[in-house]
C-alpha cells in the first residue's frame, strides 16, 4: 500500500502570526525586557520634622529595590509637594546610590507638607510613597541647634561619654539616648515606670552621675492644678553600663520619701521656707512661694551629698528672692534597693544664691569642681521670663557670677545642661536643652507634646561659648 503525506493549509491570518513570532529575535527587542518587576519602596519613617534654616536636621532613610535591575540603576526623588511655601521638591535631597538612600529635606517656611517620594526603575516603571512633613520656624544660634526627637518635654540631661547623652522627659517615664552632636530619633530608650515603683508620671526634673549611677529626682510638686501625687515624689536611680552609643541603664533602686522627709526638716527648723504650705493640697507648684525642685547635683568633692535646687520658693518668697538649694548629705543611701521605710533623707545647711530674682531650672558641675547654673523663672511663663547662666565655685560663701543671659524669643523653656566644660578655657562651649512641650511648634495652634506623631514632637539642644 501506498502511504500518503497530509500538508497542513494555512490561511493567510495564520502565516503573518508564525512569521512575526519568528522574526522577533532578529527585529532587537530588548532580551529580558519583561522580567523587570514593580519597583518598591519603603521609607524609614512616615513623618519627617525639620526646622528652617537648621543644620543637621532628622533625615530618612530610603529603601528601593527592583527585581531584575541592580539598585544602583534607580533613581529616588520628590516628585510633588501639597505645600511648595513649606517645602517644594527642589528642597529635598536624596543622597546614596545603592538600595539604601538618605533623604533630607531644607524647609522654606514653618507649616506642614505632603511630599511624594518617587523611584524610577528599569522599564520606565514607578512607585512612590508619602512623607509627612513638618517645619519648625528658624531659631537664634541655628547653627549651633540640635532636635531630639521622639519627645518634646526634655527635662534634664546626662553626659555619657562619646558624644551621646542620655535625656529624661518630664511627661512620662522614658529615658531616651541620644546623640549630642546630631538630630533625631533616639538611639535606644528605657522605660523605668514600674521599676522604679511608679505608676504614673514621675515629672523627673534632675539628674546627676556619681560614677557609675545616675541619680535622678522628680520636681516633687504638686500638679499644675495643685493635686498631690505620690509618684512625683519618687528619687530613683540607675546602674550605667557601657558608653556613647553602647550605653545601657538599670534602675538599681528607688525612694519614695523626699517630699515627706524636706518638709518635715523645714518644720522642724520653724517653717523657714514654708515647705509645708507650698507643698499642700490645691497649691499650685510654679509659685514664688510654691514648693518645686528642678535640678541637683553633687557637692564639691562629694559622691553622697547632692545639693537639690528649687525652682520654688524663693528666698524670702517675693520679687528679688534667692535661689535655694537644700544639701541632702546621704543621697546614696536613700535609693539602695527598695524603698526602705527605716532611711530617711538628713540634710546639711541650706544655701541661698543671688541669681538676680531667678530660681534653680539646672545645675551641673565638673570633674573640677566648677559649676553652671541654669536660671529661670519660678513661674509658669516660660517664654516672656528672662533666662540667665551663672558660674559658681560650689561654696556656700562665694557669691555666682553671671556669664550670659540666654535668648527667649524661639519656643521652649531652658531646662537642662548636659555637662560643664573647662570653665577657664578660652571658647569654653556648654550644651543646653529646651522642654518644648508647651510650644505651638508648626503653626497649628497645638502644643508639641499632645501631637499625635513622635517624630515631629522635638526638644531644641544649642551650644552656647562661655567665654572669649
Amino acid at each position: 500500500m501506498l502511504s500518503r503525506t497530509r500538508t497542513a493549509t494555512l490561511v493567510p491570518g495564520a502565516v503573518a502570526t508564525v512569521l512575526a513570532a519568528a522574526m522577533v529575535p532578529l527585529l532587537g527587542t530588548p532580551a529580558g525586557a519583561a522580567s523587570y518587576g514593580t519597583p518598591t519602596i519603603s521609607l524609614s519613617a512616615a513623618y519627617l520634622s525639620g526646622a528652617v534654616g537648621a543644620t543637621g536636621d532628622p533625615a530618612v532613610t530610603v529603601t528601593v529595590a527592583q527585581s531584575g535591575a541592580d539598585a544602583s540603576a534607580l533613581t529616588v526623588a520628590a516628585s510633588a509637594s501639597t505645600k511648595t511655601s513649606v517645602a517644594a521638591t527642589g528642597d529635598v535631597t536624596v543622597t546614596g546610590t545603592g538600595g539604601t538612600r538618605t533623604l533630607t529635606v531644607a524647609p522654606r517656611a514653618r507649616g506642614y507638607a505632603d511630599l511624594t517620594v518617587k523611584v524610577t526603575g528599569l522599564g520606565g516603571k514607578t512607585a512612590t510613597k508619602t512623607l509627612h512633613f513638618a517645619a519648625s520656624a528658624a531659631v537664634t544660634h541655628a547653627a549651633d541647634t540640635r532636635y531630639t526627637t521622639g519627645s518634646s518635654d526634655a527635662s534634664a540631661a546626662v553626659d555619657v561619654g562619646g558624644g551621646y547623652m542620655v535625656v529624661a522627659d518630664d511627661e512620662s517615664n522614658v529615658l531616651r539616648l541620644y546623640r549630642r552632636d546630631g538630630s533625631g530619633a533616639p538611639v535606644r530608650t528605657w522605660d523605668i515606670g514600674s521599676k522604679a515603683g511608679a505608676s504614673s508620671e514621675i515629672d523627673i526634673e534632675a539628674g546627676t552621675r556619681a560614677g557609675g549611677t545616675i541619680y535622678w529626682t522628680g520636681s516633687m510638686g504638686n500638679n499644675k492644678d495643685g493635686e498631690v501625687k505620690a509618684d512625683r515624689s519618687t528619687l530613683f536611680a540607675t546602674t550605667v553600663t557601657g558608653s556613647g552609643a553602647d550605653t545601657q541603664l538599670t534602675v538599681s533602686g528607688y525612694y519614695e520619701g523626699l517630699r515627706a522627709d524636706l518638709i518635715a526638716w523645714d518644720k522642724a527648723n520653724g517653717n523657714r521656707y514654708g515647705f509645708a504650705a507650698g507643698a499642700a493640697s490645691g497649691e499650685i507648684p510654679k509659685a514664688v512661694d510654691g514648693f518645686n525642685a528642678e535640678g541637683m547635683e553633687f557637692a564639691p568633692g562629694s559622691t553622697s551629698t547632692a545639693y537639690i535646687g528649687f525652682r520654688a520658693p524663693l528666698v524670702p518668697p517675693a520679687s528679688g528672692g534667692k535661689a535655694l538649694l537644700v544639701p541632702v548629705t546621704n543621697l546614696d543611701k536613700l535609693v539602695g534597693g527598695k524603698p526602705n521605710t527605716s532611711v530617711h533623707a538628713t540634710f546639711g545647711t541650706p544655701v541661698t544664691l543671688d541669681l538676680g530674682g531667678l530660681s534653680v531650672r539646672d545645675i551641673r558641675r565638673n570633674a573640677a569642681g566648677q559649676y553652671l547654673i541654669l536660671a529661670g523663672s519660678w513661674a509658669a511663663d516660660d517664654n516672656s521670663d528672662p533666662y540667665a547662666l551663672y558660674s559658681w565655685d560650689g561654696s556656700a560663701g562665694s557669691a555666682p557670677v553671671r556669664l550670659l543671659d540666654l535668648p527667649t524669643s524661639d519656643p521652649g523653656a531652658w531646662e537642662a545642661i548636659v555637662d560643664v566644660p573647662d570653665l577657664t578655657a578660652a571658647g569654653a562651649r556648654t550644651q543646653l536643652m529646651t522642654d518644648n512641650g508647651a510650644a505651638d511648634l508648626y503653626g497649628d495652634g497645638k502644643e508639641a507634646k499632645d501631637l499625635s506623631h513622635p517624630e515631629w514632637q522635638k526638644s531644641r539642644s544649642t551650644w552656647f561659648t562661655l567665654s572669649g
